[in-house]
This record gives C-alpha cells, sequence and structure tokens, in this order.
C-alpha cells in the first residue's frame, strides 16, 4: 500500500518546543504526530461506539418500559468494586 501524507500542520512555536520535549528516546516529531493521530482516530471511534450504546440501550427503555434506579446501579457497582478490591 502506497502512503499519503497529511497536510502541513502550522503551531505555535511553544507547541512545537512542548512536543519535542517529551518526544523518547530516538522518537522523530513525526512519528510522534502519528501516533497521536492515530490514538484520537481511536479515541474518537470508541466515543462514537458508546454514544451509539447509550442512544441503543436508550430506546431499547423507552420500548421495553424497563428502567433502573440509578442509586440501585451504584449501589451494586461499588459492591462489585468492593469485591474486586478484596480479590486483589
Amino acid at each position: 500500500m502506497k502512503t499519503a501524507t497529511m497536510p502541513p500542520l502550522r503551531v505555535d512555536p511553544d507547541l512545537r518546543r512542548a512536543a519535542e520535549e517529551v518526544l523518547h528516546e530516538n522518537e522523530s516529531l513525526s512519528a510522534f504526530m502519528e501516533t497521536a493521530l492515530r490514538e484520537g482516530i481511536a479515541r474518537r471511534r470508541l466515543q462514537h461506539e458508546f454514544i451509539a450504546r447509550g442512544l441503543a440501550s436508550r430506546t431499547q427503555a423507552r420500548r421495553d418500559n424497563e428502567y433502573f434506579d440509578s442509586a440501585e446501579v451504584h449501589a451494586e457497582l461499588e459492591c462489585m468494586l468492593n469485591a474486586a478490591r478484596k480479590a486483589q
């Protein structure tokens, strides 16, 4: 597969300097930017999927007229968290 280029990115000199300061050993600024772009894309895809699941759950709850009290859900999650902590 052929590679493609991204459009040039103009940034404030302070931002460029900050990025260069956090580069790993032997890491180029281009590699850092590519990694950041890939992670941003992945994060946005996860965010989109999360919202889609939430909207689907809302639709199902309305259709089935089945709702859960938030205090009960939080209490159940707290029990699960405490059990997980004890298992460690």
